[in-house]
């Protein structure tokens, strides 16, 4: 944690029914905290897609609550949702980008709406994500976590300085498998549930369900870039995402998708063997956003970073500049998918503190 805190600090906890945040309670009952749980719910209880784990996850949640003598609140953000995170994913979606839910349902529900609502009223919020906290110069920055693999700072990359201000990450100082050892020898219910792989909050909601949902299908063609070959069809072009390679039905690959148009419902897709055209050096970020300070100050000289434009436990060598139409990464490598509408996530190369993001447009 990022420091020595009374045990009569007044600590909230967002727990999920999943092991991790299962173990943030364990941690801090281990240190002599009395933390208040609470559990967010974004589904309405007739939904369609709403399966039954949901209702497990309120179960196990219940039962750590008991477990350890701590009260658990059911805080109801389900319209909170749908009206921001929904709305953006789904409008994003329909113009042919590849939003990413994730980071706004911790920008604006986790951390948004939740601490307006019951966060505010405590000294500190515990979550947990694989992150960490450091305390530079008098001033709380968003840190990497240890474990590469589920370091989950670029999903928390729009966060603000009085969000990471208030947070606590008690597991990002350990890696995945001691995470699972201790909820064993704790005996802990969610010790063996499986991780989460579904949109944020949604459970076992698979995205293209989601999808579907709002947009519906419409048949339409898939091309070969090079060729205009007809190479298959498709339900819909808001089902794939630039840098795509799997759930095409496609043979002979591997086949990316490098292009949609989104007025004739088209998807290009391309081998990648011969063709420069499903990669990129550089990438233009409109709405930059520095989650605690600007650490270059001027950044009329290109400076070197790190950085990520999607999920992966690797970081890639750039240079960042500012330009006036936003921010521009150039990459020391070849970038294959880098996909409009994702968020471009900047590291500082020596700390690994995690610096701000702006999302990627072409």
């Amino acid at each position: 944690m990022r420091q020595i805190l009374s045990e009569s600090a007044n600590i909230a906890v967002l727990l999920s029914g999943g092991v991790d945040s299962s173990v943030v309670v364990h941690l801090l009952c281990e240190q002599g905290f009395r933390p208040s749980l609470f559990y967010i719910k974004i589904g309405k209880d007739d939904a369609d897609y709403m399966d039954c784990s949901a209702e497990e996850d309120l179960e196990i949640a219940t039962a750590i609550a008991r477990r350890y003598g701590l009260p658990l609140e059911v805080i109801d953000l389900h319209k909170e949702y749908w009206d921001n995170v929904a709305a953006y994913a789904i409008d994003k979606i329909r113009r042919g980008l590849t939003p990413n839910p994730d980071v706004m349902c911790n920008k604006l529900i986790k951390f948004g709406c939740f601490e307006q609502r019951v966060g505010k009223e405590f000294d500190f919020t515990a979550t947990g994500h694989y992150a960490t906290t450091v305390l530079l110069d008098g001033k709380t920055w968003l840190g990497t976590a240890l474990d590469p693999i589920k370091d989950q700072t670029d999903f928390l990359a729009q966060i603000d300085y009085l969000q990471v201000s208030k947070l606590m990450f008690p597991l990002g100082g350990l890696m995945k498998h001691e995470v699972r050892d201790i909820a064993l020898r704790a005996g802990l219910p969610s010790a063996k549930r499986r991780d989460s792989q579904g949109i944020c909050f949604l459970g076992k909601i698979n995205y293209n369900d989601f999808v579907r949902r709002f947009l519906g299908e419409k048949e339409g063609e898939i091309v070969e870039l090079e060729t205009g070959k007809r190479l298959g069809k498709h339900n819909g072009y808001w089902f794939h995402t630039i840098g795509q390679r799997k759930g095409l039905g496609l043979s002979g690959g591997p086949w990316f998708v490098v292009r949609k148009d989104i007025h004739e419902n088209v998807v290009y897709v391309s081998h990648g063997y011969d063709t420069e055209k499903q990669y990129g050096n550089e990438f233009l970020m409109h709405d930059f956003h520095f989650i605690t300070d600007n650490p270059w100050k001027e950044l009329s000289e290109q400076v070197e970073i790190t950085f990520k434009i999607r999920h992966t436990p690797e970081f890639i060598k750039g240079r960042l500049s500012q330009e006036a139409d936003g921010y521009r990464i150039i990459s020391a490598e070849k970038l294959q998918g880098i996909a409009p509408g994702q968020f471009g996530v900047i590291y500082d190369e020596a700390s690994r503190l995690c610096i701000g993001s702006g999302e990627i447009y072409m």
